[in-house]
C-alpha cells in the first residue's frame, strides 16, 4: 500500500512553479516532479528520486529541456559515493546527499536528520546538480535548528556566503525557503 502526497511551489525570486508526487512506500519513498522557471533563459525540468525508507538518495534521475535542446543526468549511489550517468565521481566519495538547485525538495533530506534540539547543527558535503546546465559539482552545506519547524541554511560551498532561513512542516518539507520558494498547495 501507498501513500502519496501532491506539493506545489513556486518561485519567489523568478517566475517558476514545480508539481512534486511524493509517495510513501513500504521499501521506501518515490519521488516525481516536474517544474517550469523563466531562469536561465527558461526550462522545463522533471525530476525522480528514489529514497531509502530513512529518506536517504538511492538515485535521483533529472531531464531538462530549454532553448539548448534536451539533456538528461542520472546520479546513483554507489558505496559511499556517486555515479554519474553510469561513471563512478572519485570527486563525490563521501557525499551524503543530492542537492537540485531548482526545488526545496532536497533540503528535506538533511533536515530530517537534525535533532529536534533547538541547538543541533548538521553540516555535510552535498553532490550539487545545477538545474539549467545539470553540472554536478561537490558542495558543503550547514542546517541549524532554531526552532520547532524553524531551521537556519548556510552555504559553505559553491555559493559560499549565501544563507536562508527556512520554515518546514513535520516531515521536513519546505513551507517557505527565504528568497526562493513557498508552498501553495498540498493535498492528495
Amino acid at each position: 500500500m501507498s501513500d502519496t502526497d501532491v506539493i506545489f511551489w513556486r518561485r519567489t525570486d523568478i517566475s517558476g512553479l514545480e508539481r512534486l508526487a511524493l509517495t510513501r512506500e513500504v521499501d521506501g519513498i518515490a519521488v516525481s516532479s516536474s517544474l517550469v522557471c523563466l531562469e536561465a533563459g527558461g526550462f522545463r525540468l522533471d525530476h525522480h528520486w528514489q529514497l531509502d525508507p530513512n529518506w536517504r538518495a538511492q538515485r535521483v534521475s533529472v531531464e531538462r529541456w530549454n532553448g539548448d535542446g534536451h539533456k538528461t543526468l542520472d546520479l546513483e549511489r554507489a558505496g559511499s559515493g556517486w555515479k554519474v550517468d553510469g561513471i563512478v565521481r572519485l570527486d563525490l566519495e563521501g557525499v551524503e546527499e543530492p542537492d537540485l538547485s531548482v526545488t526545496p525538495f532536497c533540503n528535506t533530506l538533511p533536515i530530517r536528520r537534525l535533532s529536534l534540539d533547538p541547538a543541533s547543527t548538521l553540516t555535510l558535503d552535498v553532490a550539487f546538480i545545477d538545474g539549467p546546465t545539470l553540472t554536478v559539482a561537490r558542495s558543503r552545506q550547514r542546517y541549524g535548528r532554531v526552532g520547532p519547524g524553524e531551521v537556519h541554511y548556510t552555504d559553505l560551498g559553491l555559493s559560499q556566503g549565501f544563507e536562508a532561513d527556512l520554515s518546514v512542516d513535520e516531515e521536513g518539507l519546505m513551507l517557505t525557503y527565504q528568497h526562493l520558494f513557498e508552498r501553495v498547495f498540498q493535498g492528495d
